[in-house]
This record gives C-alpha cells, structure tokens and sequence, in this order.
C-alpha cells in the first residue's frame, strides 16, 4: 500500500518518535528548515509533544504515541516527518494504532532509529514509509542540493527513478558550524558481488533493525532488497556480527540483492574490510552487493521506499539501481 503522493500545498507534520527536538534547536536552523520546505510548497505543522525532553533526550512514550496518532488520524496532514534519529522508538510499537495507520496511508520520512518504526508499519500495515531525510535535515545551509533533488523525485512523482552515485560527499558535524565543511571527491559504488536482483526494499539502519528480530514488527525477507547502513559508532568486527546474525534468520536465504550504505569514516570501514565481512556473512551465490551508496549518515542521503520495488544489477565495476514501484 502506497500513500498519495505530495503536492504542492500540502501540510506536513513533524513529530518526534524518538530524540527530541528541544535538543536539536539548541542548534536552532528552525528558519531556514521552514524556508526549504516553503520552497518545495509545503506547510509545516508540530506535534504538540515534540519539545518534550527528558534524561533521555526523548519525551514519553505516550506523548510520543499521542503526536504519533494524531498525525496519522488529521485528514489535513499529508506526510509525517521526523524531527531526528535517536535509540528508542521501538518502544512504540507494543501500543501503536496500527488499524489508524492502515486507514490513514501518508507518507512517513525519516531514517536512522526511525528504521524501527518503519519496518514495523510496513510488517503490520502493509504502508510503504520513506527511509530519507529528517525535518533537521533541512537545516543544513550547503550541499544540501541532491538530498533535495532525492526527495522531491520520490515523494511528489510516482515515476520509476534511476538513483546514481553523488559526485562529492560530506561527513561532519555541520549543525555545530555551517562554514566548516569539507566536501570529497566520490569514488561512486562499490560493485562488491556481482548478479541481479529486483525486489521489496526492506532495511535502513542495520543495529536498529536487527533490535526487530524473534518478534512481530519485522517485515519478511523474503524476496527482499536488503538496505542496510550504520553510523560512526559501528566498527568492523561489530558490522560483521550484525550482518551475520540478520543473515541466519530462517527467512534471509529469500534475500535477492544487498545495498550497503556509505560507512562514516570514524566508523574504520574501508572497502576492502567490507568485500571480507561480506563474503564471511554467508550470503548465497549469486545475490548482489552493491556498496558505498549514498545511504546512512553521510550527506548527501537518499530517499528510499521502504516496502517499495527496485531493481539492482552489478555486473563487473558498473552497478544499476532503481526504483520501480514507489
């Protein structure tokens, strides 16, 4: 199940399922947030409980709930966007409406901790979500242009999308000082197994996902494009575990292709260590990797249909990814 697409006018609503955004305007690019989203035509509205904050830089699960439901029940509401990630929304699923989110399809944005929420719309409602951007995203000042570009092409057209590797990328903390940033060179993708694959994209932050496993949130994976990414905090030996551990779940072997995102470079990920890790996982032959891809916590960051279709072909060092159905 699809929601409608945006349309110039529309009124998007930010919540926060997980960190706060008390804590995110203490570095506060609130106006130029609402400038990006004017420009692209839409109206923003919060969620009464989004400025909450306790020990854990989060708000309570019931106000989360409450912001939550609200945005999905307002028939003026078109998309939900996620103020930022965090570690715990995974403590709403036990209590979510999922009959309201069922009969209110919008689009849902967000990436990172949000992978939880996600996926488990998608295994209880059948709802395609949308691994992208957060509404703090908006707030970076430059190098911002095809993080946008990303957005608009999935959420406002439902035509099929040719995704290709960003020219430069960025890894800094650029909410703390917008003049200090550092674009490089990108490399493009790493064409890591080679093979094709078409399928629905389940996935998103890899530790975050796997906090699913042995319940009833996690979306099948079978015939799945498995997407997958981590932030500065995973090492090598951790990434190995994790992708280990998912690819021994009963269902992996139905997996039809890999998409790994672009690792920080704090994290020691380096191409060479991910071909090993990969190979070592236990994938079967002939599923595809494609690595190194404009997903995760580097900029620019992709739009992705979680539960949507894509096609993913690697063939020597040249690799087509796209979106079919989203």
């Amino acid at each position: 199940m699809f929601p409608p697409k945006l349309r110039r006018g529309d009124t998007v609503r930010v919540v926060a399922p997980s960190r706060s955004r008390s804590m995110v305007t203490e570095h506060d690019h609130t106006a130029l947030i609402e400038q990006r989203f004017a420009a692209l035509g839409l109206r923003l509205t919060y969620g009464a409980h989004v400025d909450e904050r306790d020990d854990f830089d989060s708000s309570p699960v019931a106000s989360r709930l409450a912001d939550l439901h609200e945005a999905f029940a307002d028939p003026d509401v078109a998309a939900i966007m996620t103020v930022i990630g965090g570690f715990n929304s995974h403590e709403l699923l036990p209590h979510l409406d999922w009959a309201l989110v069922a009969a209110h399809p919008k689009v849902l944005c967000g990436y990172s901790d949000i992978t939880a929420l996600q996926n488990a719309i998608l295994a209880r409602t059948g709802l395609v979500t949308y691994s992208g951007p957060h509404w703090s995203t908006f707030g970076m000042r430059d190098h911002l242009q095809q993080t946008l570009d990303w957005f608009e092409a999935a959420l406002f057209s439902d035509e099929p999308l040719e995704l290709t590797a960003s020219s430069s990328w960025t890894d800094d903390l650029w909410f703390l000082d917008q003049d200090d940033r550092h674009p490089q060179p990108n490399e493009g993708w790493w064409a890591l197994r080679p093979g094709s694959a078409a399928g629905r994209i389940v996935g998103g932050n890899l530790c975050t996902f796997n906090l699913l496993q042995g319940g009833p949130y996690r979306p099948s994976l079978e015939g799945a494009l498995l997407v997958v990414e981590d932030d500065a905090l995973t090492f090598p030996a951790q990434l190995a575990r994790d992708l280990t551990s998912l690819l021994q779940l009963p269902d992996a072997a139905g997996i039809t292709g890999v998409v790994v995102g672009r690792f920080q470079g704090a994290s020691g990920l380096t191409r060479d260590l991910l071909a090993q890790i990969v190979e070592r996982a236990g994938l079967p032959f002939g599923v595809p990797v494609l690595a190194n891809v404009d997903v995760g916590h580097t900029h620019p960051l992709m739009t992705l249909p979680i539960g949507g279709r894509a096609e993913l072909v690697v063939d020597g060092g040249r690799a087509h990814f796209r979106l079919t159905q989203h």
